[in-house]
């Protein structure tokens, strides 16, 4: 029987504005088993957001211990002690020991998730100095955001069977927090106005035992009875009704904490022994290995199998409020692809398949993917990223070459995901740093791996006429790689006049791919500082996608000068290893005062780009172990690895030193992805994201071919060099192409050819330059003019 203590209401509601948590976590972690639908977060020794059902929800900001003399100090286990964390042989269980600072006491907490059960146990004991930790008292302190929000909750004292709880409910979501000894004194309050932490701080003393805080920023406190005995073990259990979430924490109480550790740690044995030996490639012998391993398995989804989001963290989480309901956890395709491919390169073949038949269902319509989206499905972001409509492709050639498609066809996803790309190219609306639209290297080198991968699934179809259409056009936009991307008067680095560039806005009509002149807006600049930069002075290093899978040799000349201008000005050296910033001027980071990024700051260095360009020298001969070693020393102890390091002097004010994680996300996902496969291709020596069939084809020796320009509605380009062909795109519709090249004089018809790929094309030759090829359609369903003319100048 559930009974509700009484209806003493808290004041001061709704509290302060919620915010979330640091997003630098110090350790993430759930069950191996599916039945557990539960994830946690650590941050300075302390649970912060915890995910139920899915792992795209966070259900609390944090829960703590508050500690008192009751009559001279408080402490908070985030604030006032100094933590250590360790795991919990192999899986993701941790130990955390949080001292006083004048090591009077320590906190030591083992925790897990239930394996079975929504519910996570902290094993608890209060140790140090006896005559000082009998005088202590405990207090459990817990800032519920269910549903994603810290608004609208609602918070109670209940009995259930005879125990007293803390529960807290909005909609039919429900939380629970009890433990196996008593709470002797139970609060509900509004963070900010009447919670536990305002009343303590006063005087040192809980005085407020309120029965109920309702639609608010709200906090439960429960005192500890330690008369007995200062070992005890937490739950903090979820359900979808307040029966089920008390059930839920009875019953993972009821069985002794030692029962439960070592079901959890048998479970998280399983997927380790079919893992590859990779471990001698390594240099800290396999930890941080073994760590992204389990740490990349525990970023998929239990009810949504083969959704992997892109991490457990909400970077700069403590400066956002409920304006910012995504953070990191939801699916991007681009960093699930690349999680799946370092399962595969492990030996895994199971869970990347999952993620290729997921990504399959959720499939737009046009053949695309959303920028990213809740693993539902539900787009989150609106942006249009090309590559992310390569990724999907690349995994469904990779698992094929693997013979890992069990009973699974994807060749409808990859032709329509191919077709999309056609359509909507060359030009992707964002790179993938999701800030910049136009033409990308990194972008391209994708979209032309994974279209002649696209085109290998065609062909093995006996579908030679699409895989002959899909091999032209990749073709057409390697031909066009360094006109498009590529600057011939470079001022980054004195000598060195031509390398490739970020990306080269385009638009307009007629359309314009002249880089020189061009001017790049970036995002996130300070308040006053958004004025635009020419695009040829901005630079990143996505062209070494161009190495990874094979489209241009490492010794290219223009490959080796661009490294010298990436090193100039965006290589970072630090106690750990070189590391490297995303682009000059990037705005996406901690601030130089230390402060949050809120809306601007300054980008800092990334660790999985020292992964990038480690791959980069195992392909160009040279050595890798500089860069694994920088990478094992980026991750934390628990083995997280941050998105950004700090790469300026030491700023110990904010806790901010050169090499160590900024508030930014940690773990991420990608950069854990990008560690595992540079040990996979160190241990093959070769690199493991290489294409045989694309380094084939434009590494080798090429048959003569017709040089291709494409024409579409959206990318009208103005002119064509004499002895190319124009190959003119429609999307679907069967037309016909009247033309002439003698101002109407003399007139041709060319019938479209229509394709599996819901496209159809007509190609019109050129013969010599000054002539000007004009055309117009007609639309042979309806039977109808297209009703304008078009001209392209032949040069």
């Amino acid at each position: 029987m559930v009974k509700f203590r009484g209806e003493q209401r808290a004041f001061g509601p709704p509290g302060i504005e919620p915010r979330w948590t640091a997003g630098s976590k110090d350790a993430v972690g759930t069950a191996y088993s599916s039945p557990s639908r539960i994830w946690f977060t650590l941050w300075r020794g302390i649970l912060t957001e915890t995910y139920f059902p899915t792992v795209d929800t966070p259900q609390i900001r944090d829960l703590q211990f508050l500690i008192s003399d009751g009559k001279s100090f408080l402490h908070e286990e985030k604030r006032h002690l100094q933590p250590t964390i360790e795991c919990l042989g192999q899986g993701l269980g941790y130990r955390t020991t949080n001292r006083d600072s004048e090591d009077r006491y320590r906190i030591v907490k083992e925790i897990i998730a239930d394996p079975h059960l929504p519910c996570i146990l902290q094993h608890v004991q209060l140790l140090g100095e006896e005559d000082f930790v009998s005088q202590l008292r405990l207090y459990a302190l817990c800032s519920p955001h269910l549903k994603v929000s810290g608004w609208g909750n609602n918070a109670y004292v209940v009995s259930v069977a005879g125990q007293d709880l803390l529960v807290c409910q909005k909609g039919n979501t429900w939380l629970a927090m009890g433990a196996t000894v008593p709470f002797c004194r139970l609060s509900c309050g509004y963070v900010g106005t009447s919670d536990g932490w305002t009343d303590l701080a006063a005087n040192f003393e809980m005085n407020w035992q309120f029965d109920q805080a309702i639609d608010g920023n709200v906090a439960l406190t429960g005192e500890l009875d330690l008369s007995e005995r200062r070992e005890f073990t937490l739950g903090l259990a979820f359900g979808h009704s307040l029966n089920n979430a008390a059930t839920v924490l009875l019953q993972s109480l009821s069985l002794p904490f030692a029962e439960q550790l070592q079901r959890f740690i048998e479970q998280w044995e399983r997927p380790y022994r079919h893992i590859l030996p990779l471990d001698g490639s390594a240099k800290d012998g396999g930890k941080l290995y073994r760590n992204s391993y389990g740490i990349l398995l525990a970023h998929e989804d239990k009810s949504n199998s083969g959704a992997l989001i892109a991490s457990l963290a909400i970077p700069w989480g403590e400066a956002k409020g409920e304006d910012d309901t995504g953070g990191y956890h939801l699916v991007w395709p681009r960093d699930m692809v690349n999680s799946a491919t370092a399962l595969l390169a492990a030996g895994n073949r199971d869970t990347p398949l999952r993620a290729l038949i997921y990504l399959a269902a959720v499939q737009r319509e046009d053949g695309g993917f959303s920028q990213n989206f809740w693993i539902g499905g539900q787009t989150y972001w609106q942006g249009l990223q090309l590559d992310e409509v390569s990724f999907p492709i690349l995994l469904a050639w990779r698992l094929r070459r693997a013979d890992a498609l069990q009973g699974f066809d994807p060749c409808a996803m990859v032709l329509e995901a191919a077709g999309c790309l056609i359509r909507k190219g060359p030009a992707t609306g964002q790179e993938r740093w999701e800030e910049a639209g136009g033409l990308s290297p990194s972008t391209l080198a994708t979209n032309i791996a994974s279209l002649i991968c696209a085109a290998s699934f065609a062909r093995e179809r006996q579908d030679e006429a699409s895989a002959r259409f899909l091999e032209e056009y990749a073709d057409y936009l390697e031909s066009h790689l360094e006109a498009w991307t590529a600057t011939n008067a470079g001022t980054l680095v004195p000598g060195i006049r031509r390398h490739y560039i970020r990306i080269q806005p385009v638009g307009g009509a007629p359309l314009s791919v002249d880089l020189e002149g061009k001017r790049l807006g970036l995002a996130n600049q300070k308040p006053g500082d958004e004025a635009a930069y020419p695009a040829s002075t901005i630079v990143d290093a996505g062209f070494l996608e161009l190495v990874r899978y094979g489209i241009r040799r490492a010794d290219d000349p223009l490959i080796v000068d661009s490294i010298k201008v990436v090193d100039a000005v965006l290589k970072v050296e630090t106690p750990m290893g070189p590391v490297w910033r995303r682009y000059n001027h990037d705005g996406y980071g901690q601030r130089d005062d230390g402060g949050p990024f809120t809306g601007w700051g300054t980008g800092r260095a990334w660790p999985l780009l020292t992964g990038e360009r480690g791959h980069y020298e195992l392909a160009a001969g040279g050595d890798v172990q500089s860069y694994l070693q920088a990478l094992e020393a980026f991750a934390s102890p628990a083995g997280p690895l941050p998105e950004q390091v700090w790469d300026a002097p030491d700023l110990p004010q904010a806790h901010l030193h050169l090499g160590k994680p900024t508030g930014s996300a940690m773990p991420l996902a990608w950069a854990h992805a990008e560690y595992i496969k540079l040990l996979r291709s160190t241990h093959d020596g070769e690199v493991f994201d290489l294409i045989p069939e694309v380094r084939d084809r434009y590494q080798g020796e090429r048959a003569s071919c017709h040089r291709l320009e494409i024409w579409k509605p959206a990318w009208q380009i103005a002119a064509i060099k004499a002895g190319d062909t124009l190959r003119i795109l429609q999307d679907g519709r069967a037309f016909r192409v009247h033309w002439s090249a003698d101002e109407w004089q003399s007139v041709q018809d060319t019938p479209s050819v229509s394709t599996a790929l819901g496209i159809a094309f007509a190609d019109l030759p050129t013969s010599q330059g000054g002539e000007t090829l004009r055309f117009t359609f007609f639309w042979i369903a309806s039977n109808q003019w297209e009703g304008r003319d078009y001209a392209v100048q032949v040069i």
